[in-house]
């Protein structure tokens, strides 16, 4: 089977986009994707590229870009989410546990719906406990094993990885060494990953 890295970080907005809909385009063309959380905040301070702070036009522009897109893929956000989120550390190291233990999609897709579907921040009670209770998690347990020393260096290192890979923003999607970011390079990425190229020939 074919495979795509995607790597996402929980606090980018328009990761939102890809995260709901990732895992039935994948299915359709029988493509495994690999989910990758880590800190994309870490990325872009030191790249000093901080995109929508103190920057309420480019916000705008950003939720309803959202919003417009969200409505062509049958997606009913509340516009504006929370943001950004004080939780983003904690809900990656979750999503981190959660790759471990083999239940990562199902959770990321859980905290992504209750931040923009309900206005609950990820990374925060009450989205953290409800969401992992959503997948069978016990929240107590996960929370105490997702704070850990280990859980925080592997999500330094998945950072460190991520800007080797050459990857700088979430969502992105690596495919035999081809970095393709945001939402709407998905297809792109899929379609890389079928064909090697974009080529329609």
């Amino acid at each position: 089977m074919r495979n795509i890295d995607f790597w996402y970080s929980i606090g980018s907005t328009y990761t939102y986009l890809t995260v709901m809909r990732i895992s039935k385009l994948a299915k359709e063309v029988s493509v495994n994707i690999a989910w990758h959380p880590f800190n994309v905040r870490d990325v872009m301070v030191e790249q000093n590229n901080v995109p929508f702070s103190n920057k309420p036009i480019k916000s705008a522009y950003m939720w309803r870009d959202i919003e417009r897109r969200a409505e062509g893929y049958n997606l009913r956000p509340i516009i504006p989410a929370p943001y950004p989120l004080a939780g983003l550390v904690i809900a990656n190291q979750i999503a981190l546990l959660g790759a471990k233990e083999g239940w990562i999609e199902l959770y990321t897709q859980a905290t992504y719906r209750r931040w923009f579907e309900e206005g609950l921040p990820a990374g925060e009670e009450p989205n953290m406990s409800a969401s992992l209770t959503e997948i069978g998690q016990d929240p107590e347990r996960v929370l105490q094993l997702a704070t850990t020393p280990e859980i925080a260096i592997a999500l330094n290192e998945a950072t460190i990885e991520a800007k080797t890979l050459g990857v700088f923003g979430s969502p992105s999607f690596v495919v035999s060494g081809e970095v393709f970011w945001g939402d709407d390079r998905l297809e792109d990425a899929i379609k890389w990953s079928l064909n090697g190229s974009l080529s329609s020939k």
